[in-house]
This record gives C-alpha cells, sequence and structure tokens, in this order.
C-alpha cells in the first residue's frame, strides 16, 4: 500500500497503521509481524523507514525483537488516556477475533438552527460512516459525528483507518467524559444490506458521546451491532 509525505513523517505513518493492525488482531499475540524486506515492498520506503517504525512499537511495548527469531507481538491492548477500561474491540481480540474497519464516507455536514446536530457541534462538523468486519463478516455499522476542531489529517486508504480516538489524541484533546446509551433498531433496508442481516432483524443501537474537560462534545456516534454473530461485551473491573 502506498503512504504520503503530505501526513507527516512515513515511519509514524507506518507505526500507526501496524500498531492498528496489532490491536484488531491482523497480527495475534505471539505472531511474528512481516520481516522488514516485506515491509519495504509494501509501503514502498527504505530499510531506515522501516526500522523507525519498528522501533516506535518496541519502545512503546507492543513487540519485542528477537536474535534468530525476528519480531514478535507481546502485547495488543492499548494504554489509551481516554479510559481506564479496554475498548470492545480489544476484549474481541484478547479472544482470537480479527476486526476490520471499512471506510465508507467522510464528509462536512452544515448544520442548521434548530436541528440537532447544530445544537452539539454548532455550524459544521465532520462525518464519517465506517463497517466494522468481525472475523470478515459485516459486524458493526458506525456513523461518526467529530467536532471540527478534531484534525483528521490526510486522506487514507479504505482498509487502514486511523483510530478516531487516536485522532483525537493527536489533536490535543483529552477526553474526560463519556455517555453510553443502549437501545435496539429495526434493520432497514441499508442497514440489512450493509450488516448481511435479513431486513426486520433486531439490532442493537448505541449511541455514545464524548466530552472534553470543559463539557464541549467532540464525538457522538451511533452504531448498529449484529448481536446474532457475537454478542456486545462489556468487561467491568472491581
Amino acid at each position: 500500500m502506498s503512504i504520503t509525505r503530505k501526513n507527516g513523517p512515513l515511519y509514524l505513518q507506518i507505526k500507526k497503521i501496524m500498531k492498528d493492525r496489532i490491536l484488531h488482531g491482523v497480527y495475534p499475540l505471539g505472531s511474528h509481524i512481516p520481516s522488514e524486506p516485506q515491509l519495504e515492498q509494501e509501503f514502498k520506503v527504505s530499510k531506515m523507514t522501516v526500522r523507525n517504525a519498528i522501533q516506535e512499537l518496541n519502545q512503546e511495548g507492543y513487540v519485542e525483537k528477537r536474535s534468530g527469531i525476528g519480531t514478535i507481538v507481546i502485547r495488543n491492548t492499548s494504554f489509551s488516556k481516554l479510559s481506564k477500561g479496554k475498548r470492545f474491540t480489544e476484549i474481541l481480540v484478547e479472544e482470537g477475533h480479527q476486526i476490520r474497519k471499512r471506510h465508507l464516507k467522510e464528509e462536512w455536514v452544515s448544520n442548521e438552527p434548530g436541528e440537532a446536530l447544530y445544537e452539539k457541534f454548532g455550524e459544521r462538523c465532520i462525518r464519517i460512516d465506517r463497517l466494522y468486519l468481525l472475523d470478515g463478516k459485516p459486524y458493526i455499522f458506525y456513523t461518526h459525528y467529530l467536532s471540527s476542531v478534531v484534525d483528521m489529517g490526510g486522506d487514507f486508504p479504505s482498509d487502514e483507518l486511523p483510530s478516531l480516538y487516536d485522532r483525537i489524541e493527536e489533536s490535543q484533546i483529552t477526553l474526560e467524559n463519556f455517555r453510553d446509551r443502549f437501545t435496539t433498531a429495526i434493520a432497514d433496508e441499508e442497514l440489512a444490506s450493509l450488516l448481511n442481516v435479513e431486513r426486520g432483524a433486531v439490532l442493537l443501537k448505541r449511541l455514545r458521546s464524548s466530552y472534553d474537560g470543559e463539557g464541549n462534545i467532540m464525538e457522538y456516534s451511533i452504531g448498529y451491532y449484529n448481536t446474532e454473530l457475537q454478542h456486545y461485551l462489556i468487561s467491568y473491573d472491581i
């Protein structure tokens, strides 16, 4: 795949892509990541760029280079500042599943006074539609709305999507409060097609809002889960 200098240092872009693959089970815990020559060929970069990316992953504790063996994945959960709990995708990856994200749409949305999005974000916000695949099967469809102060960076390929929460952190925004609401929804024709379910199937609907320390909303997301494929899991640490 190709990366571009307009999105920042190449080695950091490669590090982020590989980290995302680790967190979503593409490179499972205990497995080898591709060799340096393979990564050089995939990303079309120099050996030094690849080594710098791997060094970053090593310093963050995701991989360990072992002489005569290769580079091994030694951790597949993030140390995110956003939450003390584990993300749902991390729980699935720990159970041996693989999560992939597919980009469907990204656009600026103009909001009119009186509309719900105007009350949340003002005149403009970013809309991003994503489909999450569980072991290759459609599982979650999400529409994310983000504040205009979040820097989503440049273009990115549809199968290597940056984490929204990583982009929020990189925009120097610290999320302090979260609100999740759960209900059910009936699959219309569009949802049935996206999630490969029958029209009229019952889906779990999740409404998530994230706020900065001053109470400003940074993210509002609407997700639809095919829980017949996998139940939604919440892990509590007491």
